[in-house]
């Protein structure tokens, strides 16, 4: 009912007082299935950019860290094997792996801040905790203790609990503003 009059409740079911600016039970429902809708492509790129972004960044880190590992320390002194260190870093695979899947996730991070809110996106990223540990444990071949992966599973209890509120509770001319 997006076009629909509106009409004012004059009576609530506390001692039959005049309230104004309301709206009656059916219209309040009516308006907050609308809002659901509304929110539903809103949703569905929000977490599709999300779950990029909770793949892409742990991977990407994983990719570096492999990386420089197989490259070895670096040395600054003397210059001759700083330069050697170099190029045996841009030189590897995993290193260029990892950034440029890095850079999928900074430009999705991007994408994802335009139209949903920080408070959202924030939360809703930490499953990429449970993608760190995975990946260390596959890749870099890390031991994750029982406890740690508990504290994972209660991140992503709280994502779950975030996940199920609206990704945008500002307006685009409040956005702008700030």
């Amino acid at each position: 009912m997006m076009g629909a009059a509106r009409r004012p409740c004059r009576f609530s079911s506390r001692g039959n007082k005049k309230i104004y600016n309301r709206y009656v039970l059916a219209d309040a429902i009516e308006e907050r299935h609308e809002s659901k809708t509304d929110h539903k492509p809103l949703r569905l790129k929000t977490f599709l950019m999300i779950l990029v972004m909770v793949v892409t960044g742990p991977l990407g880190n994983v990719l570096l860290g492999r990386g420089m590992k197989h490259a070895g320390a670096v040395v600054a002194w003397p210059p001759s094997e700083l330069l050697h260190t170099g190029l045996r870093v841009f030189t590897s695979t995993s290193i260029w792996l990892g950034i440029s899947s890095l850079i999928l996730f900074f430009v999705s991070y991007m994408l994802v801040l335009s139209w949903a809110d920080y408070s959202f996106v924030q939360p809703a990223s930490s499953l990429a905790y449970g993608v760190v540990a995975l990946l260390g444990y596959l890749i870099l071949g890390e031991s994750v203790s029982p406890m740690r992966w508990l504290g994972i599973a209660i991140i992503c209890l709280g994502v779950f609990v975030i996940s199920h509120t609206a990704p945008r509770t500002t307006t685009q001319q409040t956005a702008r503003e700030n």
